[in-house]
């Protein structure tokens, strides 16, 4: 193995329900080897799924590196670890099955153990079936809360990123019903550090701007569409500016992105799942990547789900699952040279500015 071979960091790509579009976008990502400079992928998953697949797809001259452990990767192949006894699987795509729930957690969990062991540098995620997933051992609501407690922070931040695009959410998946009990003083506090945080050592803002949404219409329009803006929001934020952070708000989210005006801002944050994700969704879907913000390791995955309607027909479209990998590649590296900078005390070396950020210069190198 060359030198620059072992400069490349090993990604982990867990395969999610094998019914829906996951192994189809892996694949599609992965067939071009135009990532193989940048890293050696790891598929967490099954050799068995991924073949069928690749005849499905007629990838046929293409052929996958099975092995059983991380450190055996070959950087000039897709290497797949099967997770599970996959002798009696069988693929049946656009159907939700408990076997698919099972297998997508097997790979998930080996893939988590591995990246909190420091085995692989990242983990990218492909879409799991939130419901067929649940178990003994799965009882959240999707991927940003389990690894969150896999790793034990209290809470993880949705980062949803494209180019300069970057939304987070206040409060992920939980009913809507009980987003208003979670507008506190704490949690919100919390998230915007977190965000602050993300954006300067993942990202490379060294002042970054952000603005933050109000939770009502009008964001309250001054406590006569409701109060939550004057009580906690309007006050929290003010103390923030006060400690020299920038932020600002609570916009009103309709017109904050019908005017583009989030592009005065290094990140968003929005009160609650939908109200960032379907203006964000609407901007930059195929392109856009849910990182999670707030944990010791690297995980990205690509902004769609299981897309059940389409799995086996070869109509996903791979371009989220690229740049969640290219985003994954990205952050583990600045992330590994500002820790090389921190521990040699080089600080005369100026950590790079955002516009200099290696994620920004990928995205805008792969968008279509």
């Amino acid at each position: 193995m060359s030198e620059q071979d072992n400069d490349k960091p090993l990604i982990g790509i867990s395969l999610g329900d094998y019914n829906g579009i996951g192994p189809e976008v892996i694949l599609k990502a992965l067939e071009s080897n135009q990532l193989s400079s940048m890293c050696t992928p790891v598929i967490y998953g099954s050799l068995r799924v991924l073949n069928r697949y690749r005849h499905l797809l007629q990838m046929k001259d293409w052929n996958l590196h099975g092995i059983q452990r991380p450190e055996q990767a070959n950087p000039k192949h897709t290497n797949v670890i099967t997770c599970w006894n996959d002798q009696q699987t069988e693929v049946e795509p656009g159907k939700v099955t408990p076997e698919a729930g099972q297998a997508a957690f097997a790979s998930l969990k080996r893939a988590v153990e591995d990246l909190k062991a420091g085995k692989i540098q990242a983990l990218v995620t492909a879409p799991i079936n939130k419901d067929n997933i649940q178990s003994e051992e799965f009882k959240f609501p999707g991927h940003t809360e389990y690894l969150a407690s896999a790793f034990g922070a209290r809470e993880a931040l949705m980062f949803m990123v494209a180019g300069d695009l970057r939304v987070g959410v206040l409060t992920g998946h939980i009913p809507l019903g009980d987003v208003r009990q979670h507008i506190t003083r704490n949690k919100l506090a919390a998230k915007i550090k977190q965000m602050l945080t993300s954006l300067k050592e993942d990202f490379g803002a060294t002042k970054p701007r952000i603005a933050v949404l109000g939770l009502n219409p009008h964001a309250g329009e001054n406590g006569l569409l409701g109060k939550e803006e004057q009580d906690v929001i309007t006050p929290l934020l003010n103390e923030f500016r006060e400690k020299g952070d920038l932020v600002f708000g609570p916009f009103p989210a309709d017109g904050f992105f019908a005017a583009k005006t989030y592009r005065n801002y290094d990140a968003v944050l929005a009160m609650y799942h939908d109200q960032g994700l379907i203006p964000f969704k609407t901007i930059a879907f195929n392109e856009g990547v849910n990182f999670t913000a707030g944990l010791p390791a690297v995980r990205t995955s690509p902004d769609h789900g299981t897309a059940y309607d389409i799995a086996g027909k070869n109509q996903a479209e791979p371009g989220s699952m690229l740049q969640a990998i290219y985003l994954a590649c990205d952050v583990s590296r600045y992330r590994s040279e500002l820790t090389e900078l921190q521990k040699n005390a080089l600080q005369e070396k100026p950590q790079p500015s955002e516009s200099q950020h290696p994620s920004n210069k990928q995205y805008q190198r792969n968008k279509s």
